[in-house]
């Protein structure tokens, strides 16, 4: 769909990567460039124990680079700056993370570059805004920004999530913001600069818990899996076989529905656990008198009831449990890189038709 536009890629680590990896994938040509001086991007050597460590390509590092060309360059050598410029005049978007300052010192900032390429949309990610010069990590902006105050548990104390989920949906933002500047462009002929900090990418995913505090003063604490609006939503049961199946219960009906395949409607019928107000008021006891149910039965006994009333209940899998379903495997991107078999998830993944 995007086949004839050229990417170069100045980014490295993870957000910047996935946005040229989504343009790669939608068919541009994406040509990452890498700095020579410390062997590339530092993500190159972000290995776990089990992988090769004589290679130069990590799981990590492959998880966001596809399809794309590579070449190794030292910005501050001049032939190679050469290069660099040579390239970014004939590009449609160029995609940068530098270290604050960094952009300018290496004349490739947005006001050097649009001399050499007018049309030039010129996507930057940051950590603070424009105005900082405070190197940003996923993990400290999870921090300050209040992901970890509301992750985990009482007992847990504060936890970050998984994945770097700000940079990964700091990706999604600027992806956004490039393909409106190349709307913009197809109309007026003119570049762009479009910038996304990361941390007003994490205060704008802060959703329903930022508006808790916004409109009710009320500060979100660290509840598990549990919503702070909804019961049961969030809770975990064990089946009779040892599985984990999580309820997202939303609806006064769906906790009727659940009952009834649990044959347990009288609970439904006690006046603490009436409507959700009331069973978020009093989630505790209610799981207390849902486990055992639970417990009464296996998960094929349970999953098929549950899946034919469209009652949202789910089992809770591991990774590798999860690639080992077709519709898993169908996301799946396969490409050799430097000789090395290389796996990722598609980054693109809608669907359009006529």
């Amino acid at each position: 769909m995007l086949e004839g536009l050229k990417i170069i890629e100045l980014a490295s680590v993870l957000a910047g990567p996935d946005v040229g990896m989504f343009f790669a994938e939608l068919g541009s040509e994406v040509i990452k460039i890498e700095n020579k001086l410390v062997n590339g991007d530092v993500t190159r050597k972000w290995k776990s124990s089990s992988e090769d460590k004589n290679t130069n390509i990590s799981a990590y590092f492959s998880s966001v680079n596809y399809n794309k060309t590579y070449l190794m360059l030292d910005f501050t050598d001049l032939t190679d700056q050469k290069k660099v410029y040579d390239l970014i005049a004939s590009a449609d978007i160029l995609i940068t993370n530098f270290k604050p300052g960094d952009d300018i010192k290496l004349g490739m900032d947005y006001k050097t570059l649009k001399l050499l390429n007018s049309t030039l949309i010129y996507g930057v990610i940051n950590g603070y805004g424009s105005g900082s010069k405070r190197v940003a990590y996923d993990l400290i902006l999870q921090a300050e920004t209040g992901f970890m105050s509301i992750n985990g548990t009482k007992e847990s104390g504060p936890i970050k999530m998984p994945v770097a989920l700000i940079d990964v949906l700091a990706a999604h933002q600027l992806k956004e913001g490039l393909l409106l500047a190349l709307l913009k462009k197809e109309k007026t002929k003119k570049g762009s600069l479009v910038e996304v900090s990361l941390y007003d990418t994490a205060l704008a995913s802060l959703k329903n818990q930022a508006t808790n505090w916004l409109m009710n003063n009320f500060i979100p604490e660290r509840i598990g899996s549990l919503h702070p609006n909804i019961a049961p939503y969030g809770e975990t049961f064990k089946t009779k076989d040892g599985f984990l199946l999580v309820l997202a219960i939303g609806t006064d009906k769906h906790f009727k529905m659940l009952l009834s395949i649990l044959k347990a409607d009288k609970i439904g019928l006690k006046k603490k656990f009436y409507n959700n107000q009331l069973r978020v008021s009093n989630r505790i006891e209610l799981a207390k008198e849902l486990q055992p149910l639970f417990e009464s039965k296996t998960k094929d006994e349970l999953m098929p009831s549950f899946l034919k009333q469209n009652i949202p209940v789910g089992v809770i899998r591991n990774i590798k449990e999860v690639f080992e379903k077709n519709i898993a495997k169908n996301l799946i991107l396969n490409e050799k890189i430097e000789e090395i078999d290389t796996k990722r998830v598609k980054t693109a993944i809608f669907k359009i038709s006529d």
